[in-house]
């Protein structure tokens, strides 16, 4: 880690001409390219920093303020990520909701609970989940095939921690039936959620196995990895676009709102808006 201040500007609207204008706004000592569409700015005066934010704002890009410095990838040692509209472009809830006609009434309340208007995250997923009765279990594999794509980023990110050492979290108010195929198919460390009970005859219930990963059991979840792997929190990352991930992100120096509700975004220690997830990777000297 350098002893001096650092500011990342990155998002597919940016070019060399933006990047130089801002590197003089900051009175930058040094601009670093890090793509065509992202910059490095190194040696910059503290006093301009609310300058770049409000210059990335007007801009659409993503600004990341490092007072110290960058940290080195590899010393970093966790990556936990929340699923639903964070790794992956949709609600999986809402999505199986829709397939039985009945999404605007689910929807309602998930948005609701991402925005912090709902405080009780399980009262809320029970809920929804209870709209889900009857439901044939095949719509789940039919979300998955047909509506679930990861976001922009995704396996780049990942497959760089891994190959980095840094263990992967995936923690989710949704479904195992997600997470363990997601878990499969990136080679992810660790996954938490929510089990869909379905019965004898392959409907939905309408109920959830067991304890709901609710927002302190995804706290709780990314504590026990970083004390299993001697992680303190300034060696993790913690990814999230809802109210129920701000507990987890209190025990990550990286708190991430990723395309997050406002209440993320004014918490969060960084955000991102504009580029996609490995947007994380230019924050770090490789």
């Amino acid at each position: 880690m350098s002893n001096y201040a650092s500011i990342v500007l990155q998002a597919p609207s940016l070019n060399l001409s933006l990047l130089e204008q801002a590197a003089a706004l900051a009175n930058a000592n040094q601009l670093i390219l890090l793509g065509a569409h992202s910059g490095l700015l190194n040696d910059i005066d503290s006093d301009t920093v609310k300058e770049i934010q409000q210059w990335a704002q007007h801009n659409r890009a993503d600004f990341a303020y490092f007072p110290q410095g960058l940290q080195d990838w590899k010393n970093m040692k966790v990556l936990a990520m929340d699923m639903d509209s964070t790794l992956i472009n949709i609600e999986c809830i809402d999505e199986i909701a829709a397939i039985a006609g009945r999404k605007e009434q689910v929807s309602a309340i998930t948005e609701a609970a991402m925005r912090g208007e709902i405080t009780d995250f399980s009262e809320s997923l029970r809920r929804r989940v209870a709209m889900l009765e009857g439901v044939p279990a095949t719509a789940l594999e039919q979300v998955y095939t047909e509506k679930l794509r990861l976001n922009p980023g995704a396996e780049h990110l990942i497959k760089k921690a891994h190959e980095a050492g840094i263990k992967t979290l995936l923690v989710s108010g949704g479904f195992t039936f997600f997470t363990n195929r997601l878990k499969e198919r990136l080679g992810l460390y660790e996954t938490h959620a929510n089990t869909l009970e379905i019965d004898n005859q392959g409907y939905l219930t309408g109920r959830v196995l067991g304890s709901i990963v609710d927002a302190q059991a995804k706290a709780n979840y990314l504590q026990a990895l970083a004390a299993k792997v001697g992680a303190d929190t300034s060696q993790c990352i913690a990814m999230g676009d809802g109210s129920n991930d701000l507990l987890m992100m209190q025990h990550a120096h990286y708190s991430v709102a990723y395309r997050a509700k406002p209440i993320v975004q004014e918490k969060a220690a960084y955000s991102i808006n504009h580029s996609g997830l490995d947007a994380v990777l230019n924050w770090f000297n490789p």
